[in-house]
């Protein structure tokens, strides 16, 4: 899923005529603090909520201040999580995308990244969830997909965390079946420590609704 793929339909771009108080109110209607200012297709960097109120002069035109804007941005073709990882790391609400020859295409905002992610992760099928604790040297995801497969199940998606200092990895194994009990068995028949499981709809219906609730956190919605 690339950038391209993810861009708002109606999130504007701000002109340089724009006054500060039209971009606060856009902020407030689509719930970001972010806006990428645009001189045609020439983008000219990122402006937040905290940049306007600065100014003290929401009623006068953007570009008759003084800005000192940085300009994080996507290329079209980049993938999703290369948009999340500069969107965490620099705690954006909105991430402008460039064509390669620099035109503005679009604004990501974080809603829609999580909309799409839910998507890649299959968050939105029915189906199990199963979480291992694994030491590092032992993961093996060709034995963990035998073990599946197997047992007449596809993994649907796959997800792993790393606690700090530490030799351990957690798996989150999203299965395409709700009834887990004879993948558990062969798991532990194979010596895997199962963390916990979710097998019943209500439990996966919670487990998907605190893992967008995670998603939200980690990009500091």
């Amino acid at each position: 899923m690339l950038a391209k793929e993810l861009m708002s339909e109606v999130v504007p771009a701000l002109k340089t005529s724009d006054t500060g108080y039209q971009a606060l109110s856009w902020m407030d209607i689509f719930r970001i603090s972010h806006l990428p200012i645009v001189n045609n297709l020439e983008f000219l960097g990122l402006i937040s909520d905290k940049d306007i109120y600065n100014l003290n002069m929401v009623d006068e035109a953007i570009g008759n201040h003084k800005l000192s804007l940085f300009s994080p941005f996507v290329f079209e073709d980049q993938h999703i999580y290369e948009v999340i990882e500069l969107a965490s790391r620099l705690k954006l609400s909105a991430i402008p995308v460039l064509s390669r020859d620099n035109s503005f295409l679009g604004t990501i905002t974080t809603n829609d990244l999580v909309t799409h992610f839910a998507e890649l992760s299959a968050l939105k099928h029915p189906g199990g969830i199963i979480i291992l604790d694994i030491n590092v040297n032992d993961y093996s995801l060709s034995q963990i997909a035998q073990i599946i497969e197997g047992n007449d199940a596809k993994i649907l998606s796959l997800y792993i965390s790393t606690p700090e200092d530490s030799t351990k990895l957690f798996v989150t194994l999203k299965i395409n079946r709700t009834e887990l009990s004879s993948i558990l068995q062969t798991f532990e028949r194979y010596d895997y420590n199962v963390v916990a499981s979710y097998m019943k709809d209500d439990e996966g219906d919670a487990m998907i609704k605190n893992n967008y609730d995670l998603f939200m956190r980690y990009l500091n919605i």
